[in-house]
C-alpha cells in the first residue's frame, strides 16, 4: 500500500494550496485553479501530496492529526519566522532556553503544525 496524498478539508482550497507550496516548496497542480473545490500540492517522489478539498463547515476542534516539518535549509527559529511572514500565526511555543523544542503555528485556515529543529540542530 502506498500513501498517496494527505487530505486537508478547507474553506478554500486554491488560497491554502497556495500557502503550503510557498511553505514547502512544492507546485499547486498545473490542472488546478482558484475556485476549484479540490486543489493538489504535487510532492516530490515518494512523498504524499497534499490534497486540499472544500467542505461547508468550517474548523471548530483541535486537529486530530497534524503536520511535523523539519526544516533542510534553515533552523527551527529562522523557519518559524519565515513561515509566519507567508501567513501562519504562532499558537503554541515549546521552545526551551537549552535550544530544545518546537513551534506549533496555525496555518491561515486555522489548522495546527509544528517545526521543530533541523537535522543540523539536532546534530545529525
Amino acid at each position: 500500500m502506498i500513501l498517496r496524498h494527505v487530505t486537508v478539508d478547507c474553506a478554500d482550497p486554491y488560497e491554502l494550496a497556495k500557502f503550503w507550496s510557498a511553505v514547502t516548496g512544492w507546485p499547486v497542480s498545473d490542472d488546478d485553479a482558484p475556485g476549484d473545490s479540490e486543489v493538489l500540492v504535487e510532492a516530490p517522489p515518494s512523498v504524499p501530496g497534499m490534497l486540499f478539498i472544500q467542505v461547508p463547515e468550517g474548523k471548530t476542534v483541535k486537529n486530530r492529526i497534524h503536520f511535523d516539518w523539519m526544516p533542510t535549509e534553515r533552523t527551527r527559529d529562522e523557519e518559524v519566522e519565515r513561515v509566519i511572514a507567508l501567513g501562519a500565526k504562532l499558537y503554541e511555543d515549546h521552545r526551551t532556553a537549552e535550544g530544545l523544542g518546537w513551534v506549533t503555528l496555525l496555518d491561515p485556515e486555522g489548522n495546527e503544525f509544528c517545526v521543530e529543529r533541523s537535522t543540523a540542530e539536532r546534530g545529525l
